[in-house]
């Protein structure tokens, strides 16, 4: 454990740019931890809440607690769109907001979305693009699930 503490703070050092695009700020509400899995609840700087699951270890690596400033990070091919909120799922984070801009290539877009205090991006098909007619100002809501948020300290 020492030595991951060790990893941990030499990381501190130094400042990482990531290829993660979706980077939210906010402020740890809860943690629930397990054996060896943990739920953090974090409310993001635009006041939505959303869930991550993660190790035990990261929790104590991170010295997470309610009150920890984090950002929730979400690569953009783990970011689904909808066009309106979706029940009957498992999928816990749904953040509305609305389409900014629209990149589509031969078979992929990228789907720029507005969201409350931040900005998310969408890896999506460039199919899915059209079949919702996706454009800027289309409101969408963008589904994560809880075990596609990684945690990082602020």
């Amino acid at each position: 454990m020492e030595a991951t503490t060790a990893r941990f703070r030499l990381c501190e050092a130094f400042s990482m740019t990531l290829s993660i695009r979706n980077q939210l700020p906010g402020t740890v509400t809860a943690v629930t931890t397990g054996e060896a899995m943990a739920s953090v609840k974090v409310r993001l700087a635009g006041g939505q809440d959303v869930t991550a699951a993660i190790t035990a270890d990261a929790v104590k690596d991170l010295a997470l607690a309610e009150g920890s400033a984090v950002r929730a990070l979400v690569k953009s091919t783990e970011v689904a769109l909808a066009t309106g909120p979706v029940e009957g799922i498992s999928i816990r984070n749904q953040l509305a907001g609305s389409v900014t801009e629209v990149s589509t290539g031969g078979a992929m877009a990228s789907v720029k979305v507005s969201v409350e205090g931040g900005e998310l991006t969408a890896a999506i098909t460039k199919d899915a693009v059209e079949d919702l007619g996706l454009k800027p100002g289309t409101a969408v809501v963008a589904l994560i699930k809880s075990t596609e948020i990684s945690v990082s300290a602020a």
